[in-house]
């Protein structure tokens, strides 16, 4: 056995060490795997989950903002005289019957007095010109939609959200405000039918960050602020629609946290599923499987020692036959090199080249990627060796050759070969055609400034030709041979038009 090599008792040793880290680390890469589809699975879930909270809470404002603009409209159209407003409570409870989820609707003056309402309570009975909503529209004449912070309805005493328009009297001042309250219980039973797990969570919340109604439902959360949460931190950073890991400001909870803002309201919804709940069956799965690879590893490792063994002992009457076998190995991969390689180059030879271009043409159909090929002609080479002599022109195919593979082949897949005689094939994978052409004119510029003399061309000096195709193959249409033939087409193009140049395939060339 020779000095410089490993003895065979470290090489099978090593072959069952590697055998055992692979399983390990394959299984290792199974499980993470498993846990990045999962996750991924859960990120879709989530922000499906998101966008019908955000649909349903869209439809909810919309069905009460819609009652709210006409009734405002016919407020300031009909006046508030005692019959507008006999007639306008008939319309108000109309539209409380239709939309389940109003608690009520409420007229104000523009003192804050009850005008209308669908409630049995007294109109003198409250004033609301001290509410948060009936201060903004007094103050703003702005005609959108105000939602505020979540109140209990002194007129029934339920946890509600307002969303109130502004009245305009003619001269366009503050004429009152006209009221809807949605229950936070119309969500809260919504928000029960979602399917969140034993720890998952959804929220609704106004962009300044006011919590409106949240599942686990708590009275403490309702109407408090979020905006020192790291969720509303994300939502103002990176919204309108997002998905994160977050810890909970609430309980602690990691959740994987979806948020997605309503088309047409300052509010936004989030979805949240337990990181824990998500990952469980994960971890469970993964228990056990890597459970039962140790035990496989046990096995392997003690196969290997008892293998091991085995080699130790005969060792001393194997090791010719071993020392045989690594020489024919030896000379096998030369064989196969040299029957790979092009002796005079030192490129890649014509049957390395079919293969090469077989696989990366199969590999681009499937990919649907970009294969390019350049195919170079060294002008006048003919007259070249007739006038230098053979030993000179093979030195200055060489020549060419390496600068070609030094220029072009830049990237581990792509392939320079020596097509035939003086033809010389780049293949480059995932190239599109420009990229391509600006490959074979660094190519031609730089063999050009070369300056070997050749007084048998137009040029003085030995130049090339090139055509270039590339094209994303096809399936059942396309073959390996039409990518050749179409670069062999714009090479005789660029021949034809006069040599030392650069020529693309049309795209009718071959089809």
């Amino acid at each position: 056995m020779s000095s410089n090599r490993p003895p065979i008792i470290w090489r099978a040793i090593a072959f069952v060490t590697i055998v055992c880290l692979s399983l390990l680390v394959l299984d290792g890469w199974r499980s993470w795997n498993a846990r990045a589809v999962k996750l991924g699975e859960m990120d879709v879930a989530t922000a499906n989950l998101s966008r019908a909270m955000a649909q349903q809470a869209d439809d909810t404002f919309k069905e009460a903002d819609t009652a709210l603009l006409a009734l405002a409209e016919r407020v300031e159209v009909d006046g508030t005289s005692p019959a507008a407003m006999k007639r306008l409570r008939g319309i108000l409870l109309m539209s409380r019957q239709q939309l389940p989820q109003l608690d009520g609707l409420f007229v104000y003056d523009a003192n804050g007095n009850w005008l209308a309402n669908t409630t049995s309570t007294p109109l003198n009975r409250f004033n609301n010109a001290d509410r948060e909503y009936f201060i903004f529209h007094k103050q703003h004449r702005d005609a959108r939609v105000h939602i505020g912070a979540p109140i209990i309805s002194r007129s029934s005493g339920n946890w509600v959200i307002p969303v109130s328009r502004r009245i305009d009297n003619g001269d366009g001042s503050f004429g009152g405000v006209v009221l809807a309250t949605v229950k936070i219980d119309f969500f809260r039973q919504f928000y029960d039918t979602l399917q969140i797990g034993n720890a998952g969570a959804v929220a609704l919340v106004l962009n300044n960050g006011t919590m409106l109604v949240r599942r686990p439902f708590d009275t403490k959360l309702v109407g408090a602020s979020m905006q020192g949460t790291e969720l509303y931190r994300h939502y103002v950073a990176l919204g309108p629609v997002g998905t994160a890991f977050i810890k909970s400001a609430q309980d602690g909870v990691t959740r994987l946290n979806s948020y997605r803002n309503l088309q047409d309201y300052p509010v936004f919804v989030a979805a949240a599923l337990s990181k824990n709940e998500i990952l469980h069956e994960w971890w469970r799965d993964t228990v056990w499987h890597s459970a039962g690879v140790l035990c496989l590893v046990v096995v392997v490792a003690l196969s290997g020692w008892h293998l091991v063994r085995q080699i130790e002992l005969r060792t001393r009457t194997e090791a010719e036959l071993i020392k045989t076998h690594d020489s024919l190995e030896r000379l096998n991969r030369t064989l196969e090199m040299l029957a790979m390689q092009d002796g005079l180059t030192g490129l890649a030879n014509r049957r390395q080249f079919d293969v090469t271009l077989h696989d990366e043409f199969s590999h681009a159909m499937g990919q649907g990627s970009g294969l390019a090929l350049i195919m170079i002609d060294v002008d006048c080479f003919k007259q070249y060796n007739d006038t230098y002599g053979h030993a000179a022109g093979d030195e200055c195919l060489s020549t060419i050759s390496r600068l070609i593979r030094d220029l072009a082949a830049r990237r581990p897949r792509d392939l320079v070969a020596r097509y035939g005689g003086e033809e010389i094939a780049v293949l480059l994978p995932e190239t599109g055609i420009e990229d391509a052409v600006a490959v074979a004119e660094t190519v031609r510029h730089a063999i050009r400034e070369l300056g070997i003399e050749h007084r048998g061309s137009p040029a003085g000096v030995v130049t090339i030709s090139a055509g270039v195709e590339a094209r994303v193959p096809a399936r059942g249409m396309d073959d390996p041979t039409r990518l050749i033939h179409a670069a062999d087409i714009a090479l005789y193009e660029a021949k034809r038009e006069g040599r030392n140049r650069v020529v693309a395939a049309r795209k009718d060339a071959v089809h």
